[in-house]
């Protein structure tokens, strides 16, 4: 069944490559097309589309529909083969249990501002998980920054050495880092929650419906006002929820890039339990550093998210055009990779095992030039006389240095600042206010 067909039946080469996996991944919005449902039944109701038996009617049933979609992996909610979408599957049972009151339900609107309003409240739901999940590893990182933090690490540029760093200071990187990624999923999560339904093909509706109620009911904290821009909105919206999850998979990626080198023999910074490693088939003594690999080419997968999004979506004028379908089999899955790889981040660093005393081993004695060169600096000698007079102590064979770093500034490896960092992190969560959305979509179950 589709809900476009009248009596002329596609060609069924047509039919499939047209739909392609789009069934797959729309089984992944059933539960958010049935509240866009309740929603939109509601609103009918109140402006004279529906009656009160109808809609009371109509709501029973798609609750009993969104009761066989809350769990995915072993859902009782399927789309049968001769169904075109999720669209048609819930309209089809709605059909199949109530008659002609199942067929008003589509009135005032179209499959494109349902799968609209379908993906912006998925998007909603994931960037919550993924923003959880942020937190966790954030608060992992504060952590073994704090525990970490006396221990001293050869800081580099060019991948040479440059200065003297420590293990707080360089986990404390990444958890300050994973703050601005969290800003900017703030930033598409407030893209991702407004409302485009009744913008219905992209051009509204003749039916005197309210926009604003429905908004209201899926806790949407605004409306998709003009109807155009409503559908222009899709692609936009997957493109920056993309760039939100590609700035997390980065700073995982660097991080697992540092780790894999700090593992290394030449560096051996650091070190994990056998069974958090694996092993060479002709080489007895490897430790590969697996996990850290597979999460740097999956994080560098989910970073070529945006171009791709972009790519797709390029010379596209107004109005919906069906290469829209495609995005959800690249984004959709993006979010349950980018959650595995930061569980998997977390369990490496829960179990990191951090070398003592690196920077005493004489070959990181260079690492110590600059320090040398400001205690000159401070006694007076200008700054450039001062390097000058250390590089030529270097180049001469007589360079001598303390390991002792006395850093006091913010920032700093004597002053890190993980509670300043955390205080902006608890700043970025709390301005989410998922309990609204939430508050809003228990309401529309339970009335």
């Amino acid at each position: 069944m589709k809900l476009w067909q009248k009596n002329t039946a596609s060609l069924k080469e047509v039919e499939q490559f047209t739909v392609g996996n789009d069934r797959e991944f729309d089984l992944l919005l059933a539960p958010f097309d049935v509240l866009g449902n309740i929603a939109h039944a509601k609103m009918l109701a109140t402006v004279g589309l529906l009656t009160n038996e109808e809609v009371d009617l109509l709501v029973t049933e798609l609750k009993a529909i969104y009761k066989t979609t809350q769990t995915i992996h072993d859902s009782r909610f399927t789309i049968h083969d001769d169904v075109e979408d999720v669209h048609s599957q819930v309209e089809f049972l709605l059909t199949e249990k109530l008659g002609d009151i199942g067929k008003k339900i589509h009135s005032a609107r179209s499959r494109n501002d349902q799968v609209l309003v379908d993906v912006k409240l998925f998007l909603r739901s994931e960037i919550e998980k993924t923003v959880v999940s942020v937190q966790s590893f954030f608060e992992l990182l504060i952590a073994k920054s704090e525990q970490f933090k006396d221990h001293l690490l050869p800081g580099y540029t060019h991948l040479q050495l440059a200065m003297p760093s420590s293990f707080g200071l360089w986990l404390g990187a990444y958890a300050e880092s994973l703050v601005d990624d969290t800003i900017t999923l703030k930033a598409a999560y407030e893209v991702v929650n407004k409302n485009p339904l009744g913008s219905a093909a992209g051009y509204g509706s003749s039916f005197p419906i309210n926009r604003t109620l429905t908004t209201q009911l899926l806790g949407f904290a605004e409306l998709n006002y003009n109807v155009v821009y409503a559908q222009m909105g899709r692609g936009k919206a997957e493109r920056i929820v993309a760039m939100a999850l590609a700035n997390v998979a980065d700073t995982l990626a660097k991080l697992s890039m540092d780790a894999c080198l700090y593992l290394n023999q030449n560096f051996g910074f650091i070190s994990f339990p056998a069974e958090l490693t694996t092993g060479s088939s002709i080489m007895p003594h490897k430790k590969n550093p697996d996990v850290f690999e597979l999460i740097r080419s999956k994080c560098n997968q989910i970073k070529a998210l945006p171009s791709e999004i972009m790519l797709m979506t390029t010379n596209l004028p107004s109005g919906y055009h069906r290469d829209l379908q495609l995005l959800k089999e690249h984004l959709f899955p993006a979010f349950e990779t980018l959650r595995s790889c930061i569980d998997m981040a977390g369990l490496m660093l829960s179990n990191m095992e951090v070398k003592e005393n690196i920077l005493e081993d004489e070959k990181y004695k260079f690492l110590f030039s600059v320090e040398e060169v400001n205690k000159l600096v401070l006694k007076g000698v200008p700054f450039r006389d001062a390097y000058k007079q250390v590089g030529l102590a270097i180049e001469a064979g007589e360079f001598t240095y303390s390991a002792t770093v006395q850093h006091t500034h913010e920032g700093s490896i004597g002053n890190l600042c993980n509670d300043k960092i955390t205080a902006i992190m608890k700043n970025v969560m709390s301005s989410f206010d998922f309990e609204t959305y939430h508050k809003a979509i228990a309401d529309l179950l339970m009335q």
